[in-house]
């Protein structure tokens, strides 16, 4: 069995990114999971350091993390 990136999220990152790739708002997801959007904020930043998305001006890390759960790729720039 091969280990995946997202393998590397917990459970509770998983789930944010799959409400990521639904469209929701940190705020959104805080009301669904009934946590502080500051705890969402949290893992979603720790989705993006656990797949590798760094800041960058010219892309979206939120939509390269939502591509990454998707089994898409980095578009070429």
């Amino acid at each position: 069995m091969t280990t995946t990136t997202l393998d590397r999220l917990t459970h509770r990152e998983l789930e944010v990114l799959a409400l990521m790739a639904q469209g929701r708002s940190n705020h959104a997801i805080g009301e669904e999971l009934t946590v502080e959007v500051k705890t969402v904020e949290t893992h979603v930043s720790r989705v993006f350091t656990k797949l590798g998305v760094g800041e960058n001006r010219r892309e979206n890390r939120r939509v390269l993390a939502v591509l990454a759960y998707l089994g898409g790729s980095r578009p070429a720039v």
